[in-house]
């Protein structure tokens, strides 16, 4: 039998933008796969995509525009950290990562990935990503996540969020929403979720990330139906809101999108110079702690 391994799930040739990105922009969602022969999947791997290697990551960045990045530990690499770590060691503080961790992780952990360039956990509430620990036992953790400066990051389905919305405001720490809460843009911006969103943000140590318009969409692109819920957080929310691409894209149930189309939605998203100059620059700056020339 011949196995030639998993399909890529990144775009083979994605286009140049044509919107100018401001100097020090920051894609504040990225991910790293393999390479496997140096950082293989453990067992448990709840998926095991293709190759999507640091290399490649670097140079679709600089062909974007991209001079910092926040690179997330991928599910697929479970718990051990290094292929972020390794990452960062290339890029001397113009990049940080946010970890994978349990919850009864060792406080001297915690300081060797802070020393590394991490500056904050994720944990999945999504079904295809595993069961995750509960919410209210994450929240415990936040004290833990508070004496490093660290904030903590939640990938929730839209379903879920009205009922974490109590508990999340007893965090210890600031805290990211990925992907608009994964919402779900043929329900409008009146469904529940997104006012539980926007409720949310009116706590000013909330944060959202609005990526992800090309999974919000049941259009397809150029993800048109998924615009004004990113626009709305902008508009309202022009200090708290990050964006990324979400590179390399997995588990993505539609067309394979286009990074180069992503940026260019940004005009779109974030219409005035000020307004893009606070996503891409300076709110990552100041949540992620990138300083003038880009090291932490």
């Amino acid at each position: 039998m011949n196995d030639i391994g998993p399909t890529p799930t990144w775009h083979p040739a994605p286009s140049r933008p044509t919107l100018r990105l401001p100097p020090g922009a920051c894609d504040t969602h990225c991910h790293i796969f393999g390479q496997q022969s140096r950082f293989p999947f453990p067992p448990e791997a709840s998926y095991r995509p293709a190759d999507a290697p640091k290399e490649r990551l670097f140079a679709l960045h600089a062909m974007l525009g991209f001079t910092r990045a926040v690179i997330v530990q991928s599910g697929c690499h479970g718990f051990d950290n290094a292929v972020v770590a390794d990452a960062l060691a290339d890029k001397g503080g113009a990049y940080r990562g946010v970890a994978l961790l349990p919850l009864d992780v060792p406080n001297g952990e915690l300081d060797r990935l802070d020393s590394q360039g991490f500056c904050g956990v994720r944990f999945n509430f999504m079904k295809h990503l595993g069961k995750s620990a509960p919410i209210e036992d994450v929240i415990a953790f936040t004290s833990r996540l508070a004496r490093l400066g660290w904030h903590l990051q939640i990938h929730t389905d839209s379903s879920l969020l009205e009922d974490m919305v109590p508990v999340l405001k007893r965090s210890a720490v600031p805290v990211v929403i990925d992907h608009m809460a994964r919402v779900d843009a043929a329900l409008g911006l009146e469904q529940p979720a997104f006012r539980a969103l926007l409720a949310l943000l009116e706590d000013d140590r909330f944060w959202v990330k609005v990526s992800g318009s090309d999974r919000a969409s049941r259009a397809g692109p150029p993800y048109a139906d998924a615009l004004p819920f990113a626009r709305t957080l902008v508009e309202h929310f022009p200090c708290r809101v990050l964006w990324g691409t979400d590179w390399p894209h997995p588990n993505h149930a539609g067309p394979i999108p286009d990074d180069g189309m992503l940026v260019d939605l940004i005009a779109d998203i974030a219409p005035s110079e000020a307004a893009r100059q606070a996503l891409l620059v300076e709110n990552p700056a100041r949540l992620y702690g990138f300083t003038a020339g880009g090291a932490s």
